[in-house]
């Protein structure tokens, strides 16, 4: 490397609040998290030249507790300074956890790494409106048992093709989910939360588009008795065995992005 046209690299750890954006990618006209965040970096770095790529896309609504995007610079940045003033830059609802120094070796798209996706729900009872940005409200009654049958049914490998939303001919479907299970949410609380709430938890290498709100969206037809057992198996062959529903997104939450 050129020790004057040095590049330096960092590590920026980030958690969003969804609700009012249009996903991760940044886009014209519409407001998103890495448009928010290339504004804020453009603002705390002046003259400093800088590029973003981030190791996840979330879409419209969808909230963060943990994921990475990168920094790439021409000028050193001292992380502890960095930290600080792009914190106090960003909107409320962004928040840089913490910055590392890292090197070209690192690749944040080919890396390895593990995804854990929650997605909050209710059923019965309508919610106190406060609680929409996080929790999916289901008015209608559900069997919960049958959908955490169903859950697990969705783990280790199989041809996810029912649970992309528009797959190509070309679209690798076959993927692998290491754990797939309903749970009592006792990780995201609030007094304005309803007394009881669920969590459709959720990891594996890497997920398509819509899958995991497709995922719940069967969960919930079957909790709804429109669909069985049978049918959420018979789809984990590649075929499209019933009509797709896809769930909100307020309720959808990338939990964690862990790099091997």
């Amino acid at each position: 490397m050129d020790p004057f046209n040095k590049s330096y690299f960092y590590l920026i750890e980030l958690q969003y609040l969804g609700f009012r954006y249009h996903g991760w990618l940044k886009q014209p006209d519409v407001k998103t998290i890495q448009g928010m965040v290339i504004k804020t970096l453009r603002y705390v770095l002046g003259d400093i030249s800088f590029k973003t790529l981030g190791s996840s896309r979330t879409d419209a609504m969808v909230s963060v507790n943990s994921t990475t995007f990168e920094l790439f610079t021409k000028q050193e940045i001292d992380t502890d300074w960095l930290l600080k003033i792009f914190n106090k830059n960003l909107p409320q609802d962004i928040r840089a956890v913490s910055i590392n120094e890292t090197d070209e070796k690192f690749n944040i798209i080919q890396a390895a790494k593990q995804k854990e996706y929650l997605y909050l729900f209710s059923y019965g009872t309508k919610n106190h409106p406060f609680s929409a940005p996080f929790i999916t409200c289901l008015q209608e009654e559900l069997d919960v048992e049958i959908m955490k049958n169903g859950a697990i049914l969705f783990e280790g490998r199989h041809d996810f093709r029912q649970y992309c939303y528009k797959p190509s001919e070309l679209s690798t479907t076959d993927r692998k989910i290491e754990y797939s299970k309903i749970i009592p949410n006792d990780m995201y609380t609030a007094n304005f939360f309803p007394k009881n709430s669920y969590a459709f938890r959720v990891m594996g290498e890497g997920f398509m588009h819509h899958q995991i709100r497709l995922m719940m969206g069967a969960l919930i037809m079957l909790g709804k008795k429109e669909i069985e057992l049978e049918d959420v198996e018979l789809s984990l062959s590649g075929g499209k065995v019933f009509e797709q529903y896809v769930a909100p997104a307020s309720g959808l939450i990338l939990n964690s992005v862990t790099f091997d």
